[in-house]
């Protein structure tokens, strides 16, 4: 029996409970043993990407698509992105290959259909045109709307690689969770700066190597961004997630009401609109989009979604060796601590000068070019000694060869056009 007032949504929680809730099941601490992955998919016409693909087709092949046995959580964005979310892998060669053959499958019924897989961050041709209306998505396009048109090309034309690792063990120590956290901040902006792939808008260059992080930057004041890193983490992402606003209220039927600048810790202290649950602290949770979200475990989401058959194994790969290979780990916390000087001093990720200069330069920024270059060659020597197959090495070290020892990032590759060209296929 539910109290009055709450509907189906569970009992009242109380501030003591959310923060202990909080405290539980963001960082679950332990020996790193596990890697996953989700991989975001823009789904464009196999000959005419640059047109949008009518919501008929693209729904009939989605049909198609669900229809396949996969090892994947199979999921679309309100965009009509397609999402594979990997089971958590023992080994990152568990990892890709379970992947892959997912994606082949995933390719292969969408071949058929004559779509394909647009690796790119942010779609280069088309407005944002949404396909799903749920009472999710109608709030959360209504609410972004409040601080401008970006919401909407962030929820229905991104897509982007992120990268799932375990949270690390309670001692510190390198593979300590304090550590891991702070390295996943410390190492972003190099990996949004080596990854960044997405420079076009509307056919045209922005100039940011990636435009879809610009566009997250352009959000709310609050819900991209990470706590300050200077704090205990569990006590920094409790207080960041209660301080945050409240995007909507979930009501039995929509639309769901939008409160005005009520923050999660408002609404548990004073009972707005229904008394706030559990339930309401978990879905607050997931419109939060900082570039590192503790789940349990560490979900790094500043990589844009890479080209090629295998190019969203080079990011999976280089971030799995640089956490969970401790002489790795060590060499590259290192040589990062000195990016820390640009961190939570101006402002906190990803609205910092080097969170910035990275999306806006990629690896043309002097610093980010020298970190990313010892960062892939401590990423190299660690694929070996985690017995890494060697066409995945070589494809990291194809990716370094082509890019980060020459200060490039793919959205500096010649396919796309100079500033003031329009792209065309």
């Amino acid at each position: 029996m539910h109290p009055p007032g709450t509907g189906d949504f569970g009992r009242p929680l109380s501030e003591p409970e959310a923060e202990d809730l909080l405290r539980c099941i963001c960082f679950k601490t332990g020996p790193p043993r596990t890697v996953g992955v989700e991989l975001e998919w823009l789904v464009l016409a196999r000959e005419q990407p640059e047109k949008p693909v009518p919501q008929d087709r693209l729904e009939a092949a989605f049909d198609d698509v669900r229809a396949l046995t996969l090892n994947s959580a199979l999921t679309f964005e309100p965009g009509g992105q397609l999402e594979l979310s990997s089971r958590p892998a023992a080994s990152l060669m568990e990892c890709i290959d379970s992947t892959a053959a997912d994606l082949a499958a995933v390719r292969a019924a969408l071949r058929t259909a004559g779509l394909t897989l647009n690796g790119l961050g942010l779609d280069p041709w088309n407005p944002p045109r949404r396909i799903l209306h749920q009472p999710r998505y109608d709030a959360m396009e209504a609410y972004l709307d409040r601080s401008g048109p970006f919401g909407r090309a962030m929820m229905c034309s991104s897509a982007s690689v992120q990268v799932c690792l375990d949270a690390g063990e309670e001692e510190p120590g390198p593979l300590g969770h304090g550590r891991r956290w702070r390295l996943a901040h410390l190492l972003g902006p190099v990996l949004l700066a080596a990854f960044a792939n997405s420079p076009l808008l509307a056919g045209r260059r922005t100039g940011w190597r990636s435009t879809r992080q610009a566009v997250w930057n352009m959000l709310d004041p609050v819900r991209p961004t990470a706590p300050p890193l200077d704090a205990e983490p569990r006590s920094a992402w409790t207080a960041h997630v209660l301080d945050a606003p409240v995007m909507c209220v979930r009501t039995r039927e929509g639309p769901w009401p939008l409160p005005d600048r009520l923050t999660f810790r408002e609404w548990l202290r004073s009972d707005t609109e229904r008394a706030a649950t559990a339930e309401d602290l978990q879905y607050h949770l997931t419109t939060l989009f900082p570039p590192v979200r503790p789940r349990g475990h560490l979900e790094l989401r500043m990589i844009d979604a890479q080209s090629g058959e295998d190019g969203w194994m080079v990011p999976l790969a280089v971030t799995t060796a640089l956490f969970d290979d401790p002489e790795a780990t060590e060499t590259v916390y290192r040589a990062l601590k000195p990016l820390a000087e640009c961190m939570d001093a101006y402002a906190t990720a990803p609205r910092n000068p080097l969170w910035v200069a990275a999306a806006r330069h990629g690896l043309a920024e002097p610093e980010l070019h020298a970190a990313a270059v010892t960062c892939f060659a401590a990423a190299l020597d660690a694929l070996d000694r985690l017995g890494v197959s060697a066409p995945v090495r070589g494809a990291v070290a194809r990716f370094n060869d082509r890019h980060v020892l020459r200060g490039r990032c793919p959205a500096d590759d010649p396919s796309f056009p100079s500033v003031g060209e329009e792209y065309r296929t």
